[in-house]
């Protein structure tokens, strides 16, 4: 016991998972032992699926899974276990020849009516720890598994995690040291799906003279001081769009990170801080990430624009 509370007093709350399952362990063993007392015929996983089914009434798998919480295979299972111990019958729907429900056997009856001492007892058990307790544990489970529906640990998790590696993201302005990470991050992605075509070149291989020389910029994502993204805007001669948003490109090994928002969300602001009234962008259908990313940033899709792409089969602008 000692060397219990010594482990949750040094892992603190990160231990909730395991604590709540060292006490349900606890209020199992408890269960066996008070089952036992009263000479119930039961065991404690069974609860669930003999009390929906005490009053009598007939319900399938399905139903009984959907009202106690539990996943078919697992009541399943369960009334399978019952049905050997002589606890439950299977038996044909009524109105539908293909469908079993699953009703109490006499046994079932018997132990039905031999619990309900057991009821009171237990009943009232619970009541007067939940007294004795500061807080009370039920109102709190009641309270915790909402909030757990509402947004799961794993994703709470997850935003945290993104949240953190976010403290560590930097994204600047084009150097020319970051010429190199510029044109492999691109190479990266593009040989991965595609070929590299004459347009890649000019962009990637003089990335000054054909984007910062005329007017355009280029972003650099830094995760930990390491060049992992790249994005550029790049000047457009066309009556409807002042710079087309080009060359992003984020490691994968840097994915998951929210970078790629980050450095949408920060060409943007470039764009409309150079005057920009709209952007334009060409992409892959393939590459359905990138597609969901634009959407996220409000690009919408259009049509009818001369491009120098063979891959382009999508076409997008955002009006800023």
């Amino acid at each position: 016991m000692i060397m219990k509370i010594d482990f949750f007093n040094n892992v603190g709350i990160m231990g909730i998972s395991t604590r709540l399952r060292m006490l349900s362990e606890q209020m199992s063993k408890d269960t066996d032992k008070i089952y036992e007392l009263y000479r119930v015929d039961l065991k404690p996983k069974w609860f669930p699926v003999f009390y929906v089914l005490s009053e009598n009434e007939e319900k399938s798998i399905t139903e009984i899974a959907i009202e106690i919480g539990h996943s078919h295979p697992s009541v399943s299972k369960t009334v399978s276990e019952m049905v050997k111990k002589k606890i439950l019958l299977e038996k044909k729907d009524k109105n539908d020849a293909r469908k079993n429900n699953i009703v109490l056997s006499s046994k079932g009856k018997q132990i039905a009516n031999q619990i309900q001492d057991q009821y009171i007892d237990v009943r009232k058990a619970v009541e007067e720890t939940l007294r004795q307790s500061k807080y009370n544990m039920w109102h709190a489970i009641e309270e915790f598994e909402l909030l757990l529906d509402q947004k799961s640990m794993f994703q709470r998790v997850k935003e945290e995690k993104k949240n953190r590696e976010a403290s560590n993201i930097r994204i600047i302005s084009y150097e020319s040291k970051y010429k190199i990470p510029f044109k492999e991050l691109n190479e990266e992605w593009i040989t991965k799906f595609f070929i590299m075509e004459e347009a890649d070149y000019k962009a990637l291989d003089n990335p000054e003279e054909y984007i910062l020389d005329q007017g355009g910029a280029i972003l650099i994502a830094l995760y930990k001081e390491e060049p992992v993204g790249v994005c550029a805007l790049i000047k457009m001669d066309h009556p409807n769009y002042d710079f087309e948003l080009a060359k992003m490109a984020v490691s994968p090994k840097a994915k998951g990170k929210g970078i790629g928002y980050l450095l949408g969300e920060a060409i943007i602001r470039k764009a409309q801080a150079l005057g920009a009234q709209n952007i334009y962008l060409e992409s892959n259908t393939v590459l359905k990430p990138a597609i969901n990313l634009y959407h996220k940033l409000g690009f919408k899709k259009v049509i009818g624009i001369s491009t120098p792409y063979q891959r382009c089969n999508i076409q997008m602008e955002l009006k800023l």
